[in-house]
């Protein structure tokens, strides 16, 4: 995922929106879709991408704080979390972009490589600038999270399997907002369409086009709603892998039929058989069905006796 336009679309990918534009609309026509140009800035000059961002974690926090409440589970293992997710998604996010997307201008001098970890970029005549991060992927993110957690899970010694089950309850809120705040930025725009929803975007094109940053966040709120509905139903689930696996597989599943309707971020990306996005949900969705139906994957890591011996911890 990417924070601005043009951050995340190169002009080469600009000149491919324009091949793919086979729809002219006239001024009837465009009063029949959603015109989209909102401020960037929300209040306070935070800008409403930052915005979401912080409402998607707040309510992430407040979700698993809520479960390891109900999970007896000692607040001062809690209280870390936050910081080993946040540290966690942020770097795997932003090595993410810049290595799965950019690799060929971020490893291409020294400057570059610290672009990719300070968020500056050096101007061509020799000042610097700070940009702030301009690029996240969100298969980088998730696998930032999945190391952070492990690093968690070694120094707090709990089941790494309810770990991850009650973060990946309450991961689709994040995913949700931050899609709404690529909405709110205009980026990881849809194709060309005539559906009666499309979108306009204004800071890109006069073009109508999918929505695909709301599709995924409705995907990513509809999953919400369905793993809370079966944590009601089936708490004793948490620890066993089942929640993780549900939440890879359907937010990557979602990712990679959504990934159809929006237009490639990178220009090297027209010559491959599907996009990077779909490439790299492929993996993620089959560890996610291994950990739905291979319980006895997860009994080999020992699942079933620590989740025993934190019951008695706790």
């Amino acid at each position: 995922m990417c924070r601005t336009a043009t951050s995340c679309t190169s002009d080469s990918t600009y000149s491919l929106y324009a091949k793919s534009t086979t729809i002219k609309p006239n001024v009837m026509d465009t009063l029949a879709y959603i015109v989209w140009n909102p401020d960037l800035t929300a209040f306070m000059g935070m800008r409403w991408y930052s915005l979401c961002w912080l409402v998607g974690l707040l309510l992430a926090y407040l979700i698993v704080k809520r479960l390891y409440k109900e999970q007896k589970i000692s607040p001062e293992l809690f209280d870390p979390l936050f910081v080993y997710c946040f540290v966690g998604i942020l770097i795997g996010s932003r090595l993410g972009h810049c290595l799965f997307y950019q690799p060929d201008y971020f490893l291409s001098s020294w400057q570059h490589v610290v672009e990719m970890i300070v968020p500056i970029r050096f101007m061509a005549d020799g000042s610097v600038k700070f940009t702030g991060y301009e690029g996240l992927a969100s298969h980088g993110g998730t696998l930032g999270l999945m190391v952070a957690l492990w690093i968690y899970v070694r120094k707090t010694r709990l089941n790494i399997w309810r770990v991850l089950d009650n973060i990946a309850i309450a991961t689709p809120t994040t995913a949700c907002f931050i899609r709404l705040g690529n909405l709110m930025n205009s980026e990881i725009i849809g194709k060309v369409t005539d559906v009666p929803w499309a979108f306009i975007f204004e800071r890109v094109d006069p073009m109508p086009r999918h929505p695909g940053q709301l599709y995924e966040a409705l995907a990513y709120a509809v999953l919400f709603f369905i793993g809370w509905a079966l944590y009601r139903k089936h708490p004793q689930k948490v620890g066993t892998g089942f929640f993780f696996g549900l939440c890879l597989t359907f937010i990557f599943t979602a990712r990679f039929f959504i990934e159809y309707t929006k237009e490639i971020q990178e220009a090297f990306e027209a010559s491959l058989p599907l996009d990077m996005g779909q490439l790299l949900s492929i993996p993620f969705i089959i560890v996610g069905l291994l950990c739905i139906f291979n319980r006895k994957l997860m009994e080999r890591q020992g699942t079933e006796k620590q989740i025993s011996k934190d019951n008695k911890s706790e």
